[in-house]
């Protein structure tokens, strides 16, 4: 691989401004790397974290911890800022007053089997980046090699694509790839859409990581009056956290880009200004009684 070719996707990744310098790799580059209990640097990579979070990741460890969306997101998650213009991202928050993964125990990670994607590829990244100037997602995968990681002087050796089977990243990247490209559309968008409005990055953190609140949001009747979503998918959105994050990531989509993926009513323009009409009267009689009543007091007698 030609590492010129990817020097853009270096300087605009996790790991822009790392003292650690990537090292970029192929599916099929050779990985020797292998993490066990008896390792000597065992559980020092969750003593000191910065992990971002999918909303696949999200997903996995709400239902595994039996949590709704807010409480994981209050609990586990700290938010951050994705790129210049605010979109918002979230990583997960270490524990109180330090540095360490809530989820780490002696034994290991307390929540192997549903650890977020960033964990199992550790220490390979993957990186998807696309140029001002290209249509297509451009990846790649980064090789980090921190001074406290033994794991690279052990014997086992294999493909970057074996590694992510044995892992179990096949199927997070798989469930993440709309998301992420997404992301990279909105980055590389930049003009082209403008600078995103406070109420579009709400609703990208809505939809990407609160799924429960997501929810509640289509399920109301402002939503289901100017959208027509038919009753038997409005049904599995709502018994189905995987398909309403596949329906939130396409309806961003339609929202931040116009990419037309749901119907809305012939009236629900009309229905719109005649709520925000009726908003409007309610908030000057609001105005009005309140100013009569300031009134009121004045020439009450009482002092």
């Amino acid at each position: 691989m030609n590492e010129d070719e990817f020097k853009d996707m270096i300087d605009d990744s996790p790991f822009a401004g790392s003292p650690v310098k990537p090292i970029m790799l192929t599916e099929n580059t050779q990985l020797q790397f292998r993490c066990h209990r008896n390792v000597k640097c065992w559980n020092a990579c969750c003593s000191n974290i910065d992990i971002p979070l999918t909303p696949y990741d999200v997903l996995r460890l709400k239902k595994r911890l039996n949590l709704s969306s807010g409480e994981f997101l209050k609990q586990y998650s700290l938010p951050f800022e994705m790129d210049k213009d605010g979109m918002p991202g979230i990583k997960l928050n270490p524990v109180e007053g330090g540095t360490a993964c809530q989820f780490m125990t002696p034994e290991g990670c307390g929540v192997y089997e549903d650890r977020p994607t960033a964990c199992r590829y550790y220490p390979v990244a993957l990186l998807t980046m696309r140029r001002s100037d290209e249509y297509v997602d451009r990846s790649a995968y980064a090789l980090v090699k921190e001074a406290h990681c033994l794991g690279h002087f052990e014997d086992k050796s294999q493909t970057i694509e074996q590694y992510r089977a044995e892992q179990g990243v096949t199927e997070y990247d798989e469930k993440a790839r709309s998301w992420r490209q997404l992301v990279v559309k909105r980055k590389s968008a930049g003009p082209a859409i403008g600078k995103p409005t406070p109420v579009s990055n709400q609703l990208f953190f809505m939809a990407s990581y609160d799924i429960d609140r997501f929810r509640a949001f289509i399920m109301s009747p402002s939503f289901n009056e100017t959208y027509d979503i038919p009753v038997e998918i409005m049904a599995t959105l709502i018994a189905d956290d995987e398909a309403l994050l596949d329906f939130g990531l396409n309806f961003l989509r339609h929202t931040l880009f116009g990419e037309k993926f749901v119907d809305e009513h012939p009236d629900a323009y009309e229905k719109r200004l005649a709520r925000r009409r009726a908003l409007t009267e309610q908030q000057k009689e609001a105005e009005f009684q309140q100013k009569m009543a300031l009134e009121d007091d004045k020439y009450s007698g009482e002092h």
